[in-house]
């Protein structure tokens, strides 16, 4: 198993390595440009993820599954690592991690209403506080009298 492992990691680099020799045969310096703006990107996806991640964790700390935020997180920072790495094959491997979804919906709120517990669904307030939804049933005068 350990051989294994290990040819795996040697086969890695040597492979990024002769794509990278062919395409560069056949692309020039349309590669260096690519390679560039990938790690620049790359190097953004990290330090995005270094500013947000205090706030994600407080927020779900508050109301949600802290292991969700870590585990999203985690998978922005080992992407944007390989990102930075230069080669084909590392940026294919990061946008396919950067398109696995990772929920971060909250848990729907227990309410016990005669002695039963159900579930109610969060659901998101308003931008506007001044509107007050509701409904009204117009009572003529004239049929009250009678």
């Amino acid at each position: 198993m350990r051989l294994f492992i290990t040819l795996i990691l040697l086969a890695f680099p040597i492979a990024e390595i002769v794509l990278l020799i062919k395409l560069a045969d056949q692309y020039g310096w349309w590669l260096l440009l690519y390679l560039v703006v990938i790690g620049y990107l790359g190097l953004q996806l990290i330090r995005g993820e270094k500013v947000l991640m205090a706030p994600k964790m407080m927020q779900s700390l508050a109301g949600g599954n802290p292991v969700k935020a870590l585990l999203g997180t985690a998978r922005n920072m080992v992407a944007g690592v390989l990102l930075l790495i230069p080669g084909v094959i590392s940026d294919v491997i990061a946008v396919v991690l950067l398109l696995i979804p990772i929920e971060q919906n909250k848990p729907p709120v227990q309410e016990e209403v005669s002695g039963k517990a159900y579930r109610k669904p969060r659901y998101q307030q308003s931008a506007n506080d001044d509107v007050i939804e509701g409904e009204f049933t117009h009572i003529r005068e004239d049929l009250e009298k009678k």
